[in-house]
């Protein structure tokens, strides 16, 4: 419909001409055309509609015989300038459309560098992950997770940095580097939450004059999680993040922690280092891990998203249909509007454990 506005307004500029009284003009319809044209159509579009109006014009000229009119000249000329800066703004926003494609290409490449897809399979255990942008022109945020299978079993990590922008990008990226490498080492847990902190906050401490930036305030909630490959459980430490749901058997427990941790990078708050959370974890199970943008999302009347009651529907689902199920929900229940980015990470143990030896 839009495609056609330009046009529809040449009739209706031609028709206020032809069967209006000759003081009033259609010179605002024409140049409207001419100007919609540039931002809706193609470059042949803007100039067909442009050579269309000034032909409109001359033709009007003539039907009222007013060649010899100064006036209408003036005129003429005023419309053939607003032609030719149609033709030079569309191309300039054809330009800026092209620039725009660019970078969100390089936008999605650094996206899939920082925060690629997760196995569908670590060990025993069947996974899968959502990202969902708050605005369609986003595609990179501070939300993040990661799993890993290491000699301790499958490590998982998702988090929240505090902010936006860049720099919310690049503190992603440098936890998830550190998660990476610390993973496959980390005798526990609290060790791997202690070298996330430390990693973090010699991170912030490159930058202690970053004009507006803050980022050394800058912190990230974060949640552990182990599954180990030889015990029906699953471990965790929270690091001031939202708490996981458990999936058992159609019912969903949230794994509130006993002794909550402060978030990585303020980790000078932590006085008795890092309690581990143990529930049973059996094939089945499934361990959802999100972001707080899910639990945050409104709907209309401001109503929070009520994840907990909304999952245990879809409980007896596999992950990837689960996460399916949460994308289309949360689309619906926040009506197209999402606040905030969310991520969202489920593991389901698939069979009973069995002792594996790692060489």
């Amino acid at each position: 419909m839009l495609l056609a506005l330009p046009a529809l307004l040449l009739v209706i500029g031609l028709f206020v001409g032809l069967f209006t009284p000759r003081d009033v003009r259609p010179d605002a319809f024409l140049a409207t055309a001419m100007v919609s044209a540039a931002a809706l159509l193609p470059l042949w579009g803007t100039v067909l509609i442009g050579v269309g109006a000034c032909t409109t014009f001359v033709g009007l000229m003539v039907d009222f015989d007013s060649l010899r009119d100064a006036t209408a000249y003036s005129e003429l000329a005023t419309l053939t300038a607003i032609a030719a800066f149609a033709v030079f703004f569309n191309r300039l926003l054809d330009r800026r459309a092209h620039q725009l494609v660019q970078v969100r290409s390089v936008a999605e490449t650094a996206q899939l560098a920082v925060l690629h897809p997760v196995p569908r399979h670590l060990g025993d255990v069947t996974l899968d992950s959502l990202y969902l942008a708050a605005a369609a022109e986003a595609r990179i945020g501070g939300d993040l997770y990661e799993a890993i299978r290491t000699p301790h079993g499958v490590r998982l990590l998702i988090g929240d940095v505090r902010g936006k922008g860049l720099l919310a990008i690049q503190t992603a990226a440098t936890l998830l580097s550190a998660f990476r490498e610390a993973a496959h080492d980390a005798p526990d847990l609290p060790h791997l939450a202690r070298r996330l902190e430390t990693s973090m906050s010699r991170h912030a401490s490159q930058y202690p004059g970053v004009p507006g930036s803050e980022i050394a305030e800058r912190f990230i909630t974060a949640l552990l999680a182990e599954v180990p490959d030889d015990e029906p459980v699953v471990r965790t430490v929270t690091c001031g993040h939202p708490p996981p749901l458990l999936l058992h058997r159609g019912e969903v427990r949230e794994l509130k922690p006993a002794a909550p941790s402060p978030p990585l990078n303020l980790g000078m708050l932590v006085c008795d280092g890092y309690y581990v959370d143990l529930v049973p974890f059996h094939p089945g199970d499934q361990l959802l891990l999100y972001t707080d943008g899910v639990t945050e999302t409104r709907d209309r009347s401001g109503a929070f998203y009520p994840l907990a009651e909304r999952v245990r529907s879809w409980s007896g689902e596999a992950p990837h249909q689960l996460l399916a199920h949460l994308h289309r929900d949360l689309i619906a229940y926040s009506g197209g509007e999402l606040d905030d980015d969310i991520a969202a990470l489920v593991a389901q143990r698939r069979r009973a454990v069995e002792p594996e030896i790692w060489l």
